[in-house]
C-alpha cells in the first residue's frame, strides 16, 4: 500500500513543476463525483486538524469510497492535499470573478486579488497549513498536481491583470509574483510574518507588472 505522506526534501520548484507526458483521460460523471467527495473530505479533515489529521483511511470512510479506490485517485496524502489546494484555488477564482478587483492599475488589481485569496486561506489556517506543507513535501511524482496549482494561480493573476495574451516579460513577472505569494503563505503560517508584512510584500512584487507593460519603464 502506498505511504500516507512523503518525507522527501522540500521541492526546489514549489508551485511551479511542469507535468510530463500526455494528460490522463477525462473522468466520467460518476468518477468526477467520487473525486469531488474525496476532495471535500480531505478539506474537511484538514480544516479540523491540519496535515496530520488527513489520514487516507479516514478520507476513504468520509467520502464513502474503498481505500484502494482512493489510492487509485491519489497515490499518497501529499498528492491528495496538493489536489485539494488546486480545488480550493479554483473555488476562489470563481468567487473573485463574481466580484472583480477595483484597482485602477493591473498591479493594484493583482495585489488586491492575491490579498483576498490570502484572507480566504487565513480563515482556514489548519487547511492552509496542510496544503502548503503538502506542496513543500511534493517530489517529482506529484508534478502534475503541483502544476495544476501553478496554472490556477497564474489564471487568477492574469484575470486580475485583464490580460489574455501576456508577453514573455509579463509571464516572467507573474512567475515571480507566484513565488512571492507562496513564500508569503509559508512565512505567515510559520509565524515569521504578519498580515501587514505580507500585504507590503505582495504590493511591492506586483509593481513588476507596471515595469513589464508595453512602454513601461525598463
Amino acid at each position: 500500500m502506498p505511504a500516507e505522506a512523503s518525507d522527501s526534501r522540500p521541492s526546489p520548484t514549489l508551485g511551479f513543476a511542469r507535468a510530463a507526458g500526455p494528460p490522463p483521460p477525462p473522468l466520467t460523471e460518476r468518477q468526477e463525483a467520487r473525486r469531488r467527495r474525496i476532495l471535500h473530505a480531505s478539506a474537511q479533515l484538514a480544516s479540523r486538524g491540519g496535515f496530520d489529521a488527513v489520514q487516507m483511511r479516514e478520507v476513504a470512510e468520509s467520502s464513502q469510497v474503498a481505500l484502494g479506490t482512493l489510492y487509485r485517485y491519489f497515490p499518497s496524502k501529499v498528492h491528495l492535499l496538493v489536489a485539494t489546494m488546486q480545488d480550493q484555488l479554483e473555488h476562489m477564482h470563481g468567487t473573485l470573478r463574481k466580484k472583480p478587483p477595483a484597482g485602477d492599475t493591473a498591479a493594484e488589481r493583482v495585489a488586491e486579488t492575491l490579498m483576498r485569496a490570502f484572507r480566504a486561506l487565513q480563515r482556514e489556517p489548519h487547511l492552509a497549513d496542510a496544503m502548503v506543507r503538502a506542496l513543500t513535501f511534493a517530489d517529482r511524482s506529484v508534478s502534475p498536481e503541483v502544476d495544476q496549482v501553478s496554472r490556477q494561480t497564474t489564471l487568477i493573476i492574469l484575470d486580475a491583470m485583464d490580460l489574455e495574451n501576456p508577453t514573455p516579460e509579463q509571464l516572467s513577472a507573474v512567475r515571480v509574483i507566484e513565488h512571492t505569494w507562496h513564500s508569503a503563505l509559508i512565512t505567515w503560517l510559520s509565524g515569521r510574518a504578519s498580515i501587514a508584512q505580507v500585504k507590503i510584500d505582495i504590493e511591492t512584487v506586483c509593481r513588476l507588472i507596471d515595469l513589464t507593460e508595453p512602454g513601461g519603464r525598463a
